[in-house]
């Protein structure tokens, strides 16, 4: 059963701090130009009032283009910005929970997989999307279980039919092997937040994905 459409291929992750000190707001407009379709605000080092802040500022850029905003884990930003949708774990809100919330009930959620087992709980039934994560080490994400590899995320496609977004390690030379595999699409952090040209680099990624 997926509830809502999940059509999109490039799907950038960020937070402030994953872009090095550059503005945030000015790596999220380029990636956007360079073909990203979907925006992950994740804040899990700052204040709700912080959190709040930033993903205020970033809706305005990602509502001008029409990319959607998903938040990370926090139901308050994402109920007070109305953000397209939000994005848990398994030590996060249960998506079981969220869809039971007024606010939340139609948007977008996305729930991150680290066991097979997971496939088969209530939790993935009611989400909208996947996180197959991590599909390769990262530093950017080290409190995770599995790495899922290649052969990881052509197990889960056999499994199911909920879209898939691969996160971890992914960049410009293996995007096209990650997709091959059975992802329907790419979350990257590092691959954008830290290219020297984020909205090349983002093309870049999409004409992978487009191959």
């Amino acid at each position: 059963m997926i509830l809502h459409p999940f059509p999109y291929q490039l799907y950038l992750v960020m937070s402030e701090a994953d872009c090095k000190g550059r503005n945030f707001l000015h790596v999220a407009e380029q990636a956007i130009l360079g073909g990203v379709d979907v925006i992950q605000l994740r804040e899990k080092n700052t204040d709700t009032a912080s959190f709040l802040t930033k993903a205020r500022q970033l809706k305005e850029i990602t509502d001008q283009y029409s990319v959607p905003l998903i938040i990370n884990d926090n139901i308050s930003v994402a109920e007070q910005v109305n953000a397209a949708g939000i994005h848990v774990g398994n030590s996060d809100a249960a998506p079981v929970d969220l869809r039971q919330q007024t606010l939340l009930r139609e948007k977008i959620i996305g729930y991150s997989i680290e066991y097979l087992s997971q496939l088969d709980n209530e939790q993935t039934a009611v989400s909208d999307y996947l996180g197959i994560s991590p599909v390769f080490r990262t530093d950017t994400k080290t409190d995770t279980i599995t790495e899922w590899g290649l052969d990881g995320i052509a197990t889960i496609r056999q499994l199911t039919e909920k879209p898939l977004v691969a996160i971890g390690n992914i960049h410009h030379g293996n995007a096209r092997e990650v997709i091959n595999a059975g992802a329907d699409c790419l979350a990257v952090v590092s691959a954008i937040c830290n290219a020297p040209d984020p909205q090349k680099a983002a093309y870049q990624l999409k004409n992978e994905i487009l191959k």
